[in-house]
């Protein structure tokens, strides 16, 4: 984090992929302080404006880091925010990040949406998999996708790579969304969100 680190860190990065420029890079974390917050921003603009980045980034940013940055954009500091990247499944909704995400036109990802496998045997899933004949892994991106997110599902396995895929031949209705808006924050990943907090 800071300007001068995140130069480095770009330049490195782009000889590192050997393509002369870098899709998309986010902000992994807010990590404390301010200063350095906005002079990654401030260096990841550059980049962009040099041609060096396509589009740009935060991950796990609580709203206050959001709007923090969003005012520093609007006051001249250049950019835009295209993708906020979160781990999102309805045992960790963040509805208030997403909603403001959306507001500001910004893609909503939605890592570890799969909850990493720990929840596949939870009732919910296994009532909506067998009314809809499918897995508990295909109703959790299906969740995803209807709630406009784009879900990072992660398998190094063939098959579920496949099944993965094959979300677009039904669709989950308002009751069965409704049964997946859950009472409990069980975040699966550290969960800077809430753990920074300047």
């Amino acid at each position: 984090m800071g300007y001068e680190k995140t130069k480095e860190a770009i330049e490195e990065s782009i000889e590192a992929a050997n393509l002369g420029y870098i899709d998309l890079v986010l902000i992994h974390a807010p990590y404390p302080n301010k200063k350095d917050r906005l002079g990654t921003w401030r260096a990841l603009v550059e980049a962009q404006n040099a041609g060096k980045i396509r589009s740009l980034g935060v991950s796990n940013w609580a709203i206050q880091h959001l709007e923090e940055l969003e005012a520093y954009i609007q006051s001249g500091g250049g950019g835009q925010i295209s993708v906020g990247q979160y781990e999102i499944h309805p045992w960790c909704p963040r509805e208030d990040i997403a909603e403001w995400l959306k507001k500001h036109n910004v893609i909503v990802e939605a890592y570890s949406p799969l909850v990493q496998a720990t929840r596949m045997e939870e009732p919910v899933l296994k009532t909506l998999s067998e009314k809809h004949d499918k897995t508990p892994a295909q109703i959790l991106l299906r969740w995803s996708l209807q709630k406009g997110y784009v879900p990072l599902p992660k398998s190094v396995t063939d098959s579920r790579i496949l099944e993965n895929s094959q979300l677009f031949d039904f669709e989950l209705s308002e009751a069965d969304m409704a049964s997946l808006k859950l009472r409990e924050y069980a975040p699966v990943c550290w969960d800077p969100v809430r753990d920074c907090k300047e």
